[in-house]
């Protein structure tokens, strides 16, 4: 009975840390990352979070073999009271990526889809990748696209040739919104350097959600906190970027900006709720409403 919901955790996975990941880390200076699983589950239960555990398939770009899914699994079958998960597999392998999508759920358990479209290097809108929309729509899960700039490479020399352009939300995901419209797709992270391309879609299509995740609340555009507040409410949610942002400091850093009390807890755990169908129970703090609706 959780007081929040964090759609955007990538768990350790038991061995230090790579190079890209230490980078990570410096670059959102976020001191040493866990290495033991059972860390970020101590973390998590200490505060009544309850959450989604992501990784991402980027194997054809890296030459890496992925085992992402069946570990994610493996977690939440260890703690199903804490965690849910989302699988990821690689666009470029076709028949045998959607493949492994209706496995990943089917078998697995796990109730989403996670991708990440500049390191794996494709663009959403191209219809050789429409057998895995179809596939998802069919599975009645989310796909969540990475959008926008990334920490993957940030300050080094060439950005570790990572090009933004694959994660532009328009046209590229407004295209497969378009085509796709039983197709629930959340957008992670403000889409900086779109953040208007962003909320254009959010504002016009109603299978379309964005994760707060990636970024201090600090640094929200104002008018991303304006169309939270008013326009989108019921499709914004709460997430953290586990552990290069951890939640202590972003729900610290959210109580400094101009969230309005009525769509908190819609944001914190409501939407989430609803969207994953979880079924659960919130224990959080109860918002007073201030009464004020929306600006002419």
């Amino acid at each position: 009975m959780p007081r929040a919901i964090d759609v955007h955790i990538h768990p350790p996975r038991g061995v230090p840390p790579s190079e890209t990941e230490e980078q990570m880390s410096r670059y959102f200076r976020s001191g040493p990352r866990p290495i033991d699983p059972e860390e970020m589950y101590e973390y998590y239960a200490a505060r009544d979070i309850f959450g989604i555990l992501v990784d991402i398939d980027d194997s054809s770009v890296t030459g890496r073999p992925y085992r992402g899914n069946d570990y994610i699994a493996s977690l939440v079958q260890r703690w199903p009271k804490q965690f849910a998960g989302f699988c990821s597999v690689d666009p470029h392998q076709g028949k045998l990526a959607v493949r492994e999508l209706e496995r990943a759920v089917k078998e697995l358990g796990l109730i989403g889809l996670k991708l990440h479209p500049s390191t794996q290097r494709f663009y959403p809108n191209d219809p050789k990748y429409f057998p895995l929309w179809e596939k998802a729509a069919e599975l009645g899960i989310p796909v969540l696209f990475h959008s926008g700039m990334t920490g993957v490479g940030a300050r080094t020399p060439g950005g570790g040739g990572i090009t933004f352009d694959y994660c532009r939300p328009i046209p590229y995901i407004d295209d497969v919104a378009a085509a796709f419209p039983t197709l629930q797709i959340i957008m992670a992270h403000p889409a900086f350097p779109w953040v208007a391309e962003q909320l254009a879609i959010l504002n016009h299509k109603t299978n379309v959600w964005m994760d707060l995740s990636g970024w201090s609340p600090r640094y929200f555009d104002p008018l991303l906190v304006q169309y939270a507040n008013y326009l989108i409410s019921d499709r914004v949610l709460f997430g953290s970027d586990y552990p290069v942002i951890q939640p202590d400091r972003w729900l610290r850093d959210w109580e400094e900006v101009g969230f309005r009390p009525e769509v908190r807890r819609a944001i914190l755990f409501d939407n989430a709720n609803r969207l994953l169908n979880l079924g659960l129970e919130y224990t959080g703090p109860e918002f007073t409403p201030a009464g004020s609706s929306e600006p002419s």
